[in-house]
């Protein structure tokens, strides 16, 4: 027979292995079909309409729903209800201010030759499967080149911050892409990322961080223009009275 337990012990005897809940469920399905876009940026969740055509209670959907707000994925507006992140300039012009700040100062340590390999590891899947044309991949692979280069700074609390950021990048990119096929041309995804990687293989922390600054800026005004052009009317011209992009 075991005795108490100690002071410093760690007893998991009591912890209790379940399942999924079913919230959590939902709330996977609904990530699932806003980050594939599937869902618009501001389009409203209808709780009731949700929970009648799955056949759950209001009270599960409403957990999923708090799940889905945790990670940054649905707001709740008032005379709304709950609604897919919408992007105003000001938000805009944060999101990619914190891309900037955490981007440009990853490349300064560049001393760490696995941490590269791994960066053109990450390049290289991201550059082979603009070939698949598969939004969803090529979005998603885009970001992990991005995410490997903030790996630089070797900060696990940083890298979470980061894929918070990604996870609503990922969701306007996504949309960008499905509006405008353009979006995501091989020859122009080449051109905006390889001055990035060659600088950092190079070991030039200067021309590394230059080519960040100008990739993240020349993304930000892209992907501004091109998101309040194909949003609804109202929807854009919120944003428009949200703020400037610096």
């Amino acid at each position: 027979m075991n005795g108490p337990t100690q002071a410093g012990d760690l007893s998991v005897a009591d912890i209790v292995i379940r399942k999924t809940t079913a919230a959590q469920q939902v709330a996977d399905g609904l990530s699932d079909l806003i980050l594939s876009g599937k869902v618009m940026p501001g389009q409203r969740l209808r709780e009731a309409a949700i929970a009648s055509e799955l056949g759950v209670a209001r009270n599960t959907i409403r957990e999923a729903i708090r799940l889905l707000e945790f990670a940054g994925l649905v707001k709740l507006e008032i005379n709304r209800g709950v609604v897919a992140i919408s992007p105003t300039r000001e938000s805009l012009s944060s999101l990619y201010s914190a891309r900037l700040v955490l981007e440009s100062s990853a490349v300064e340590h560049l001393a760490d030759k696995a941490s590269i390999a791994k960066v053109r590891q990450a390049y290289d899947t991201f550059i082979d499967s603009v070939a698949t044309q598969d939004v969803g991949t090529i979005v998603r692979n885009d970001l992990e080149f991005h995410s490997s280069i903030v790996s630089l700074l070797n900060s696990p609390r940083i890298g979470q911050f980061y894929a918070q950021l990604c996870r609503e990048l990922r969701f306007y990119l996504v949309f960008l892409s499905l509006k405008d096929s353009q979006f995501v041309r091989i020859s122009g995804v080449r051109d905006e990322h390889k001055p990035i990687m060659e600088a950092i293989e190079a070991g030039d922390v200067a021309r590394a961080k230059q080519a960040v600054i100008d990739h993240v800026r020349k993304n930000e005004e892209r992907v501004a223009s091109l998101i309040f052009r194909h949003l609804p009317r109202d929807m854009a011209d919120t944003g428009a009275k949200s703020g400037h992009l610096s």
